[in-house]
């Protein structure tokens, strides 16, 4: 008996630590993704009034947790009954972080400034109107950052699943509901914490202190470059990601590059990641432009 329990000690050991390892390896893949999360949520609770800015963004978290519960268990039925559209469905996700990826560089070179500019002025208008229904108000914000969220979220699950593919469903379902959980306390934690910065910044900067006042100040100028740097990370990540997705995804370019990795001795190691997010930047540009092209195709002139 002693012998039988020391065995399953061991299995139920060996299970943690296989999980624990495809949790991380889960967990850096899905970098961009949550770095894009990280940035986009921060967002969307920018224009509530900041003392409903962490109830808001709670209601939020319980959304993410709602979509991961649909999530999840699709996903294991799809590993379990049609285990060969992970692979598509892996390729779909890294090519919409990759089109998120050129949307965001077009944004932050000024393709959609006046779109950007009109979406302040409504959100100060919004917050400066006193006869505002505060309360619908909320609901759509936290609608629109439930939708974001689960396109968000749908992106980690698959590119989780497909780390885990060839895995038992024992370790797949402990890998999807692990990173479900981490990534969503994590993000929303954060994202907490960041809403937050500017309010200790003022806090700190009205206390009598001068140190205080020093710190209080340095923070209200962290928290604009913070946002800043999330969303340069984010979308670095994400071409990386997404890139480095369909590269796997397209065997022949991938051995090209591995062999071509292999030529160059140490800085062999930095061409994967280069070619990576060389191909995200390139399939993201295309799909960019499809959209459009449909966009303006859909709302050109209808013959009679």
């Amino acid at each position: 008996m002693a012998t039988s329990l020391l065995a399953l000690l061991d299995d139920i050991a060996t299970l943690l630590d296989d999980v624990s390892v495809m949790t991380k390896v889960a967990a850096k893949k899905t970098a961009g993704v949550l770095g894009d999360d990280l940035a986009l949520n921060a967002q969307q609770v920018t224009g509530v009034k900041a003392d409903r800015e962490l109830p808001v963004v709670w209601a939020v978290a319980k959304g993410s947790f709602v979509n991961k519960a649909i999530l999840v268990p699709a996903a294991l039925l799809i590993s379990a009954f049609m285990p060969v559209l992970i692979t598509p469905l892996l390729m779909l996700g890294g090519l919409f972080l990759c089109f998120e990826g050129v949307e965001k560089l077009m944004h932050s070179l000024g393709a959609h400034k006046a779109e950007d500019t009109k979406h302040h002025d409504e959100l100060a208008r919004a917050v400066a109107n006193e006869q505002l229904d505060l309360v619908a108000y909320e609901r759509e914000k936290i609608k629109g950052a439930v939708r974001t969220d689960f396109i968000l979220s749908a992106e980690i699950i698959v590119i989780s699943l497909g780390t885990v593919a060839s895995a038992t469903m024992g370790q797949r379902v402990a890998v999807l509901v692990g990173i479900s959980v981490l990534m969503t306390v994590g993000v929303y934690g954060l994202v907490a914490g960041i809403v937050k910065l500017d309010d200790l910044g003022l806090r700190l900067n009205r206390q009598a202190q001068a140190w205080k006042q020093a710190l209080g100040r340095g923070i209200l100028a962290f928290a604009p470059w913070l946002m800043k740097a999330l969303s340069v990370l984010g979308t670095a990540a994400m071409f990386l990601v997404g890139g480095g997705i369909l590269l796997h995804g397209l065997p022949l370019l991938a051995h090209g590059v591995e062999a071509m990795a292999e030529s160059l001795g140490w800085l062999g190691a930095f061409v994967p990641s280069l070619a990576g997010a060389l191909v995200g930047v390139a399939a993201g540009a295309v799909v960019v432009a499809v959209v459009a092209l449909l966009k303006r195709l859909r709302g050109g002139p209808r013959p009679a």
